[in-house]
């Protein structure tokens, strides 16, 4: 059975049933609302939405029924800031302790029913043993002495977007950080190390353009069946670890670019990634206005550029970090774009179609029930 697709977007939660061989429009919840992430998890089917209500705040919803019906939960949420405590990025920018946005929501292992985590802006990193209706900041990182080096960066405050639970060892976490890198846990977030060694941020000084906490990676995604196996989008370009981050290595000399937000793995195989390539800095948008798939079968020793179904000509889109997926068997992918356009492909990437030209401008996407 076909998997559904949910559009996270500026304006509202939507759903894509199968139809044959394309996906349709089917429903749309909170019209209006920004909705900056979601999860469907696969352990149990259950849906979270994270939307962004501005003098609001930030609120959680959950769905056990595929959406037909809705219940609040409470968002993560930060403790109260000790009197005296100055704490700043390594720009000097003061954080406050309070959720600005949910960036990442992931599952636990599959032996973890109901276990969640959830990266925030700014950097901190949240848990529920108990499906979302309780959450707490994981301490140990967020009063880690290198935090305060950590930077904004296409954010104004550095924020966690890219969480990687182990699969068969749940002790086993690995976050990645807007500006500042990655860490590990092995202990059940009770310690942490810097994971980003072999990561090179071209805009830092001579010299500088290796430190391990500075760099910038816009997304990491783990092999579920090869979880030693990690693929990296970096403001620098494309890195690719094969010892669960203790080393990168980067890929370079990738036509039309290397530089990008998005990145998606295949589930077995831990060789095969899929990118959308940009113009990289203040520019972003497709090369030469000619939007395309990049993606490597072999470990990023060879690529393709898949072109068929997508615009070639006055192409404009932008796809975010969390805005390109790949559904459980590995042959269907989907992706949105900030100019509303969502595009499926049911062949690995080889053709695309387009869904819909018109969406608000897309956040995230996700295949589930």
């Amino acid at each position: 059975m076909q998997q559904s697709i949910y559009l996270g977007t500026r304006k509202g939660l939507f759903r894509l049933a199968p139809r044959g061989q394309r996906w349709e429009i089917e429903r749309v919840w909170f019209e209006g609302d920004h909705v900056s992430m979601l999860l469907a998890d696969p352990r149990d089917g259950t849906l979270y939405a994270a939307l962004m209500h501005g003098h609001f705040g930030v609120k959680m919803q959950r769905s056990r029924d595929r959406g037909e019906s809705w219940q609040e939960v409470p968002a993560p949420a930060f403790p109260p800031k000790p009197e005296g405590v100055e704490d700043c990025d390594g720009w000097g920018k003061p954080i406050p302790w309070t959720t600005q946005q949910v960036w990442a929501l992931e599952p636990g292992a599959a032996q973890q029913p109901g276990e969640l985590w959830c990266g925030t802006i700014p950097g901190g990193l949240f848990h529920s043993s108990d499906a979302g209706d309780s959450w707490q900041l994981v301490e140990s990182l967020w009063h880690l002495p290198e935090r305060k080096l950590w930077m904004g960066g296409g954010a104004d405050l550095p924020g966690i977007h890219s969480v990687c639970v182990h699969p068969q060892d749940s002790r086993r976490v690995l976050v990645a950080v807007s500006c500042g890198g990655c860490w590990l846990t092995e202990d059940a977030a009770q310690s942490w190390r810097v994971r980003s060694q072999g990561m090179r941020a071209a805009f830092l000084p001579e010299g500088q353009q290796y430190d391990p906490i500075s760099q910038d990676p816009h997304l990491v995604v783990q092999c579920p069946a090869q979880p030693e196996k990690l693929w990296c989008q970096h403001h620098n370009g494309i890195f690719r670890s094969i010892d669960e981050g203790a080393s990168w290595q980067e890929i370079e000399n990738v036509s039309p670019s290397v530089f990008g937000f998005a990145v998606a793995v295949h589930p077995h195989d831990g060789e095969r990634a899929w990118f959308v390539p940009g113009v990289k800095d203040e520019k972003r948008y497709p090369v030469d206005a000619q939007l395309v798939v990049t993606r490597t079968y072999d470990g990023g020793k060879t690529f393709e550029t898949l072109r068929t179904g997508l615009p070639q000509q006055h192409a404009y889109d932008v796809v975010y970090r969390h805005a390109l997926a790949i559904n459980s068997t590995g042959e269907s992918l989907a992706f949105g774009s900030t100019t509303g356009n969502c595009y499926t492909s049911h062949n690995s990437g080889d053709s695309w179609e387009c869904v819909s030209e018109h969406l608000p401008p897309v956040y995230c996407i996700k295949f589930g029930a």
